[in-house]
């Protein structure tokens, strides 16, 4: 039963993420390349981390977010009735404003260790150009691991700790889902079709 119900909530989580928040094909399109970028990332963890992590953080999570920001409507949402406010508010992951926490922390890193390198013995320490993308990927990757985490035992304790590891598990397998969910899209804009007819549909 406790499985039944852990599929279950992962089913809801992933089912609120795609009715709340891609509405639109071009940021249809952008996960599809994000997820692409991530399953490559995923392979290049067991041969360079530091090199997974630069391709996760600068293609992957750059399109991402971008489709999030920059092309998903934000005002009130017609198709399920609510404002975007309340979907920011009610979000089980990263909202917006918890986005913009951690995309700041992702570019003042790389600054941070250019400026600082061997600061308090903590800032890694580089020579060329090579060493400073292979410390930045390094220093991503933690933070990545590190904003996972802290959402996951942040969810455990605000909510509970089935919500939490759901989640978890939905962030890590979110590029298989997103290759399967929206592996269509880019054709579908080629033809026209700015928003996702279903959501057009449910609207009327």
């Amino acid at each position: 039963m406790a499985v039944k119900n852990f599929f279950e909530d992962l089913r809801i989580q992933r089912w609120d993420d795609h009715r709340y928040y891609h509405h639109c094909r071009i940021n249809q399109s952008l996960h599809l390349l994000s997820a692409i970028c991530f399953l490559i990332s995923y392979v290049l963890l067991f041969i360079d981390p530091a090199w997974a992590a630069l391709l996760a953080w600068m293609v992957s999570m750059t399109a991402r977010q971008s489709g999030h920001f920059f092309f998903e409507p934000l005002g009130y949402d017609h198709v399920n009735q609510a404002s975007n406010d309340y979907k920011e508010e009610i979000k089980v992951g990263y909202n917006l404003r918890r986005k913009v926490i951690l995309l700041s922390i992702w570019v003042l890193l790389p600054l941070v260790i250019y400026y600082f390198p061997g600061k308090f013995d903590v800032v890694p320490t580089h020579d060329n150009l090579v060493e400073f993308l292979h410390a930045v990927g390094d220093a991503w990757l933690l933070l990545g691991v590190g904003g996972l985490l802290f959402r996951t035992i942040h969810l455990c304790f605000i909510k509970n700790i089935q919500t939490g590891l759901v989640w978890m598990t939905k962030i890590l397998t979110d590029p298989f889902h997103d290759v399967y969910l929206y592996h269509k899209a880019p054709l579908q804009l080629l033809r026209g079709q700015r928003f996702d007819a279903n959501f057009l549909n449910a609207s009327h």
